[in-house]
C-alpha cells in the first residue's frame, strides 16, 4: 500500500525543513538505509534515510521548497503499485484534512519512514496506549496492512501482526508500531507517568510593531530571504534577550605560561594534530565547571535543573549563521582529544554535515571571537543554558605588577549569566576557578 513520507523532525528546534536535494528521483527503487533526500534544517543539512523498501512514486515538495514538520513531502509505493495508488493515498490525506486537523496530522506523519515525529497537535495515545490494542487493518481476503520492514521485524521478534495496532495511514502497521509492541512485550507493566513540571510563569509577548520589520526609508536595498538557520537564530535570541534576565561578569587572564605550554606540546605534534588556544579554553572551562557545578544548570519554572555531565557547546561560524557542536564530558577528555573533536566538528559544521545529536544538548556554551581580533564582548545566552563564556583575543598589554609596569599576554573573558539560576557571587566563583586554571596550565594535564 502506498504511504506518505513526511517532513521529519531532525532537530529539537526544527519546525520546518527545506529540501536541499532529492537524491532519489521519481521511479527510483528505494532500499532501507538509502538516502532519499538532503534536508536543510535550522542547524545543518541532514540526510533523510529510508527504513522501508519501495519505489519513490511522487515528489510532493521540490528542491528548494519548504514544508512544516509532519507535512507530506513524497509518496512511497510498494512493489507492483502504479500511479493510481499515489492518487489514492493523496485523496485519503485530503479527506482527513477536511475532517479535523488532528486527522490530517496523523495521515501525513503516521508513516514517514520512521524518521519524523508527529506534530504537537497529533494525539499522544500512540506513545502510551491505555487500552487493548485495536485489531490491525485488513484488506479484502484478510491481508494485514503493514510495511515490509514492519513485517520482517515482527517475524524476527515472534509477534503476530494481528495483535499490533497500526498507526499509519488507514491503520497500516509501521516500524514504530512493531518497536512499541516489542517494548511492551519485554516489560511487565508500564510505570505511571510522572506529573509534568509546571510551566514557567512568563508573561505573553506583546505585539511587535510593524515598523520594526520595515526597510529604512529613502535607501536602496535588496531582499534576502531568511534561511531556516537564520530564522531560528533570530527567534531564539530574541526570546533569550526578552525573557531571560542577563547580567555580565568580566575578568582578564594572563596567558604567558599557557602559551609556553602550548608551544611545547605542539612542537611534539604533527601540524594536523596541534592544539589551539580555544581547545585550552574548553578544557579550562570544563574543569572550572567541575569545581563550581552549580553553573552547569538551567531554569525550570519552579525548579532548577543541574546537569551531572560537563557537556560544552562551542559556537562555530558557518555560512549564514552559526552552530554549536557539543564536546561531551569535556572534563574527562585530554587536550588532544578535544582538539581532534573540534577540528572534525568545525569542518563538518561548515559543510552542513553535523548530525543532530552532535549539536543538541550541552549545559554551558563558549563563544570565541579572539581569532577576529575582538578584545572583549558579551554574548547572548543560548537558552535554556544559564551561562555562556565570551572569549576575546590574546594580546600583549602593559600590566602593573609589584609596582612595576610589565608586558604580559592577557585575554579578556566575559560570562553572560541567567540571573534566575546563577547569582553574582556564584558566577564570580566560576570565573575565579577558570582564571586560576588558565594561569596555572599544568592543571590541564592532570
Amino acid at each position: 500500500m502506498a504511504t506518505l513520507l513526511s517532513m521529519p523532525a531532525l532537530s529539537p528546534t526544527m519546525s520546518e525543513g527545506t529540501i536541499a536535494r532529492w537524491v532519489k528521483r521519481e521511479g527510483d527503487r528505494v532500499e532501507p538505509g538509502e538516502v532519499i533526500a538532503e534536508i536543510e534544517t535550522d542547524k545543518a543539512t541532514v540526510e533523510f534515510e529510508a527504513v522501508d523498501e519501495g519505489v519513490l512514486g511522487r515528489i510532493l515538495v521540490p528542491e528548494g521548497a519548504s514544508a512544516k514538520v509532519g507535512e507530506p513531502i513524497a509518496v512511497l509505493l510498494e512493489e507492483g503499485e502504479d500511479a493510481s495508488a499515489v492518487e489514492t493515498v493523496l485523496a485519503g490525506a485530503r479527506t482527513a484534512a477536511a475532517a479535523t486537523p488532528e486527522a490530517v496530522a496523523e495521515a501525513a506523519a503516521g508513516d514517514s519512514g520512521g524518521a519524523s515525529a508527529a506534530p504537537a497537535t497529533a494525539p499522544a495515545a500512540d506513545d502510551t496506549p491505555s487500552g487493548p490494542a485495536a485489531p490491525a487493518a485488513r484488506a479484502e481476503g484478510g491481508r494485514i496492512f503493514a510495511t515490509p520492514l514492519a513485517r520482517r521485524m515482527a517475524r524476527e521478534a515472534g509477534l503476530d501482526l494481528a495483535t499490533i495496532r497500526g498507526t499509519g495511514p488507514h491503520g497500516r502497521i509501521t516500524r514504530a508500531d512493531v518497536e512499541r509492541a516489542i517494548t511492551e512485550a519485554r516489560r511487565p507493566a508500564a510505570p505511571a507517568a510522572p506529573a509534568p513540571a509546571p510551566a514557567p510563569a512568563v508573561a505573553a509577548p506583546a505585539e511587535v510593531p510593524d515598523w520594526l520589520f520595515q526597510p529604512i526609508p529613502g535607501t536602496e536595498y535588496e531582499e534576502v530571504p531568511l534561511s531556516n538557520m537564520r530564522r531560528t537564530i533570530a527567534r531564539r535570541l530574541s526570546e533569550a534577550k526578552r525573557f531571560v534576565p542577563h547580567f555580565y561578569l568580566t575578568v582578564d587572564c594572563t596567558l604567558d605560561r599557557l602559551l609556553a605550554l602550548r608551544r611545547e606540546l605542539n612542537g611534539r605534534l604533527e601540524e594536523a594534530e596541534r592544539i589551539s588556544l580555544n581547545d585550552f579554553v574548553i578544557k579550562a572551562a570544563a574543569l572550572a565547571i567541575r569545581r563550581v557545578p552549580d553553573v552547569n544548570a538551567s531554569f525550570g519554572g519552579d525548579r532548577i535543573y543541574r546537569y551531572r555531565t560537563v557537556d560544552i557547546s562551542v559556537a562555530v561560524a558557518v555560512p549564514g549563521g552559526l552552530v554549536t557542536p557539543v564536546v561531551r564530558r569535556a572534563d574527562e577528555k585530554g587536550l588532544a582529544t578535544i582538539a581532534r573533536e573540534m577540528k572534525d566538528y568545525a569542518a563538518r559544521a561548515r559543510a552542513g554535515r553535523l548530525r543532530p545529536e552532535e549539536y543538541t544538548g550541552g549545559g554551558f556554551s563558549i563563544s570565541n571571537l579572539g581569532m577576529y581580533g575582538i578584545r572583549e564582548f558579551a554574548a547572548v545566552l543560548n537558552p535554556p543554558q544559564a551561562c555562556i563564556l565570551a572569549v576575546g583575543a590574546a594580546e600583549q598589554r602593559p600590566v602593573v605588577r609589584d609596582d612595576e609596569i610589565r608586558i604580559e599576554t592577557r585575554m579578556t573573558v566575559t560570562l553572560s549569566v541567567d540571573h534566575r539560576v546563577v547569582d553574582g557571587a556564584l558566577g564570580a566563583e566560576f570565573l575565579r576557578a577558570f582564571r586560576a586554571i588558565v594561569e596555572d596550565p599544568l592543571q590541564l594535564l592532570l
